[in-house]
């Protein structure tokens, strides 16, 4: 079984992003499983097409993308995503979409088909606070989770796919007024659960 993990690329003025530092540090076998890591481009117009090509290149089973969400305190397993393009900040390119559709003919959403409960359970079985949030927001993190899902039901099915939400880390946030944050070595044990989760439900 071969899994895709992949995480963005520093965005929105900061130094660091915790979603591909966490990717980085992941076993490259977890449950006999092999993970395959990818950094993806915080762009409205690059990220589905980075992912799309690892999926060409590696072909997993499934897909795992990981972002950070600054001001969330706990992990987050995304269930959904919107097809919207409706960002507060420029992305990396410069691009500020507002009320875009992603998909032009494409559903207003897409659940993802990960277990997202069982992925919630294992981490807090590791004593890591996480749950399941109903909102992706509407930047490249939505993104990617309504892209790839768009992905899998139009050119690769029987693919499973989802997303996963992380907190700043300490360093982001000393000046940032009581934000919360989470380390490095905690965020790569979440993920460490939430694999697990995903490889035990095939």
């Amino acid at each position: 079984m071969k899994l895709l993990v992949t995480g963005f690329d520093p965005f929105g003025g900061e130094q660091i992003n915790p979603s591909i530092e966490a990717v980085k540090r992941l076993p490259d076998v977890i449950c006999g499983a092999q993970i395959i890591k990818l950094e993806v481009p915080t762009e409205k117009t690059r990220s589905l097409p980075v992912i799309e090509s690892a999926i060409l290149e590696h072909d997993p089973d499934m897909i795992l993308s990981v972002g950070q969400a600054g001001g969330r305190a706990d992990i987050t397993v995304e269930r959904v995503g919107l097809n919207v393009d409706d960002y507060r900040i420029p992305d990396n390119a410069g691009d500020q979409p507002v009320d875009e559709k992603i998909v032009a003919d494409g559903p207003d959403a897409y659940f993802v088909n990960l277990p997202i409960k069982k992925m919630v359970e294992y981490i807090r079985r590791k004593g890591i606070p996480a749950s399941v949030s109903n909102t992706a927001g509407t930047f490249v993190c939505n993104h990617v989770i309504y892209g790839v899902r768009h992905l899998i039901e139009t050119k690769y099915p029987g693919k499973r796919s989802g997303f996963i939400h992380i907190p700043f880390l300490p360093e982001q946030v000393v000046n940032k007024g009581g934000m919360p944050s989470m380390t490095l070595e905690m965020v790569v044990e979440a993920l460490i659960g939430a694999v697990e989760a995903m490889i035990e439900d095939q």
